[in-house]
């Protein structure tokens, strides 16, 4: 019998979570005009049932909902800060796309949200987010309401083993690309550049401000 390793399980929760990103998307499309249509390349117009309200911690331990997050265009990120590789990697391009961003002019925040209840305290969060960037806000909550947060986005993440010190997490790695009040427009995958994102992001915010927002 094949064994399947805790990576392999969380590769295809990955592919599992992107898949249903698309799916949701393809299964909600509206009549309404979509005003980001020719910024679109990892989904497929109309109104998605992602993202939605959520009351969370922020790095310096006050109590925040999504509208005091999502005041400008963000990118959202689940992961945690004792995770090996991926989420320093993942957090760093998006933290490069909101520099590149802000070097032409549009003003973007990277937004981390810890799936680690256990380990990630404020002061933690606000030591990762300040070497990542000066703008990205770090936030996390009670296990209930960092679940709430994760169903909200259609994430996925799994503790290997609870209550290990060292435990690692398995969990999903898209970025969510959010807009005040809209809420989430886009995702990008791990495959995607810094510069590559900020062309999108660049794209969706002009699309945004044209509509007059």
């Amino acid at each position: 019998m094949m064994k399947i390793t805790p990576k392999a399980a969380a590769i295809a929760a990955a592919v599992l979570v992107a898949a249903g990103l698309g799916a949701t998307w393809l299964a909600s499309r509206g009549g309404d005009a979509d005003m980001f249509a020719q910024c679109r390349k990892s989904v497929v117009g109309g109104t998605a049932k992602i993202g939605g309200p959520f009351t969370l911690v922020d790095e310096n331990g006050k109590t925040v909902t999504d509208k005091d997050v999502f005041t400008k265009p963000s990118l959202l990120y689940f992961g945690y800060t004792y995770c090996p590789d991926v989420c320093p990697m993942d957090n760093s391009r998006n933290a490069e796309a909101a520099d590149i961003l802000d070097g032409r002019g549009y003003d973007v925040t990277p937004v981390f949200i810890s799936v680690d209840t256990d380990r990630d305290t404020p002061e933690l969060l606000r030591e990762f987010t300040d070497i990542m960037s000066p703008k990205m806000i770090g936030l996390t909550g009670s296990k209930e309401q960092v679940a709430a947060a994760s169903r909200a986005y259609r994430t996925y993440f799994k503790v290997q083993n609870p209550g290990d010190p060292y435990t690692l997490i398995d969990h999903s790695t898209q970025t969510y690309l959010v807009f005040p009040e809209i809420g989430f427009v886009e995702f990008f995958n791990r495959d995607t550049t810094a510069e590559q994102m900020a062309d999108a992001v660049a794209c969706f915010v002009d699309a945004w401000k044209g509509a007059g927002k």
